[in-house]
């Protein structure tokens, strides 16, 4: 598979984020294709990570299937034969979407991302650690980095254009979508959450923490879209390395922001685009963490 950063297919394009190219297919279904750029904080960089893209889409598609009779998502297909056959105008395109492409329901997204922490890790141990809260409010005393949070946590935050995204109480989603579809939101994020942990446990991964998105889609169902439970998304640590009270290593992209760090701290670099170019090491390193994260999460090798 060659690595990609940009698509051209012939759809209407109607999003260009960070990693994800999104597609109009008539008026009630989207394709999202994931290339393989890759981000860091906030900052793209010039390079790609082989496999990526189809890592966090095949990903996302093993969850989607389990997820089946637990909550209603938008995923069609992400096999491309079967997309090709539902969007003939893609028939020249294979070898551009092999692996990398869903089809899916179109929604109206909701601005809020559902974060579920069953561990305390992150932007949520930094204002624990300095503030005894999350988001304002206060956490039982006495947590340490990376303690378990029993029952797990529901710590939304807005959806940001730029920038960080921001913890925010269940309050203020409250006041943003409303009292209904805030708890809803709730229900089916904590949902979605024991499915992955159960399954990930089982095969030897703790899902520290993860975000999700839902939308409504056309018949006003509220359903699970975008990625689910990927290393972007999720917080992945090996099961038996677990050891709370400092931090975890991670099934994610590491190896680049530990690169990042050491050229910020030389001075060579200040956090700012552009960002210095990646040596082959680090791009090789980070695409070999990816395919194991999909190898740790569904058992199995990639096929591409």
């Amino acid at each position: 598979m060659t690595a990609m950063r940009a698509s051209d297919l012939p759809l209407p394009r109607i999003a260009r984020g960070k990693v994800r190219d999104v597609y109009a297919v008539g008026d009630d279904r989207v394709l999202l294709l994931t290339t393989d750029r890759i981000s860091a904080f906030d900052v793209v960089m010039a390079e790609t990570i082989p496999a990526k893209g189809a890592v966090l889409t095949q990903i996302s598609a093993w969850w989607f299937r389990r997820l089946e009779g637990a909550v209603p998502h938008h995923m069609i297909s992400a096999d491309a034969d079967a997309i090709i056959e539902q969007v003939p105008d893609l028939k020249h395109h294979r070898g551009d979407i092999f692996g990398r492409a869903m089809l899916c329901r179109r929604t109206k997204v909701f601005p809020i991302e559902c974060v579920i922490r069953g561990y305390i890790s992150g932007s949520a141990w930094k204002e624990y650690a300095a503030q005894g809260t999350l988001a304002g409010e206060k956490l039982a005393a006495g947590l340490t980095e990376s303690a378990k949070l029993e029952p797990p946590i529901f710590s939304p935050a807005t959806k940001a254009e730029t920038g960080h995204d921001e913890n925010i109480s269940v309050a203020r989603v409250c006041e943003i979508v409303g009292d209904a579809v805030a708890h809803e939101l709730e229900s089916m994020a904590r949902a979605v959450y024991a499915v992955g942990e159960k399954t990930a446990r089982a095969q030897g991964i703790i899902i520290a923490d993860t975000k999700f998105e839902f939308g409504r889609d056309q018949n006003g169902r509220i359903i699970l879209i975008d990625e689910v439970m990927t290393p972007d998304s999720s917080r992945f640590w090996a099961a038996d390395v677990y050891r709370p009270g400092q931090p975890q290593p991670s099934f994610d992209k590491q190896p680049l922001r530990d690169y990042l760090d050491a050229e910020r701290r030389a001075g060579r670099w200040n956090g700012d685009a552009p960002p210095p170019s990646l040596p082959g090491s680090v791009v090789d390193a980070t695409s070999k963490r990816y395919l194991e994260a999909y190898r740790r999460v569904t058992g199995s090798e990639l096929k591409i």
